[in-house]
């Protein structure tokens, strides 16, 4: 495929994308501009980022960090105005590589976690905002915070000085979404919380119906995952 062509294919699937985002707000009687499209680019290669990036798309989000180091700061000192958001399961001994690479974290999910990004902000002179993840359907097998331990993790946050951009999770698969999302909105006003990180390729529609304020699609954007 030519790249001209790839191109064509990349501004094809991103205005399809944009163009459900705006109804969907408009059927919620919200804005368009204030959801932000994170293009979820894990396993995607530089041939795959870049017809994105020449559509428009400015917002990125990897879940590894030693995938995310091989691909952007290359692609950052061309595109300089890229926005990189770690969305993926973070480890303790990788916050200091996650506060220095990317501009917003999505997982914060636990004390210890949250501790040594904290160190690691105070190191580098870095403070980009945090997502604290909520565990909205009690899975034993994925991240996130147990509901009744979120306040305890939201005050250590503020205590700690991360500046918290409001609350992530990932539905449980195959079943509807949209209580999730609703319990998750819930949870947040109740903790005046603004930011709400929901919904990926399928069921983005419904989270921003529901208020997402950030979403997180990769196949909808790149296709079937590699």
């Amino acid at each position: 495929m030519t790249g001209e062509s790839n191109d064509n294919e990349a501004a094809q699937r991103l205005a399809r994308v944009c163009d459900r985002i705006d109804r969907a707000a408009c059927n919620a009687g919200r804005k368009s501009e204030d959801v932000v499209l994170i293009a979820v680019s894990k396993t995607q290669g530089t041939d795959d980022i870049v017809p994105l990036i020449h559509a428009g798309q400015r917002v990125f989000g990897e879940n590894r960090i030693q995938e995310a180091h091989a691909k952007w700061p290359a692609l950052r000192e061309v595109y300089q105005d890229i926005s990189l958001h770690m969305v993926g399961q973070l480890q303790s001994n990788k916050a200091e590589e996650a506060v220095a690479l990317f501009d917003f974290i999505h997982s914060l999910d636990r004390p210890s976690l949250l501790m040594a990004v904290a160190r690691a902000m105070d190191k580098l002179g870095r403070h980009p905002p945090c997502f604290i993840q909520v565990n909205i359907g009690d899975e034993s097998q994925k991240g996130g915070c147990a509901i009744d331990a979120l306040p305890a993790l939201i005050a250590a946050a503020q205590g700690a000085g991360i500046p918290l951009a409001g609350l992530m999770c990932v539905p449980p698969a195959n079943v509807e979404a949209a209580p999730y999302f609703a319990l998750l909105a819930k949870i947040a006003r109740d903790h005046d919380l603004t930011g709400l990180s929901m919904g990926m390729s399928g069921d983005y529609e419904t989270a921003v119906m529901l208020g997402a304020t950030h979403i997180r699609v990769g196949t909808a954007l790149f296709g079937a995952r590699k």
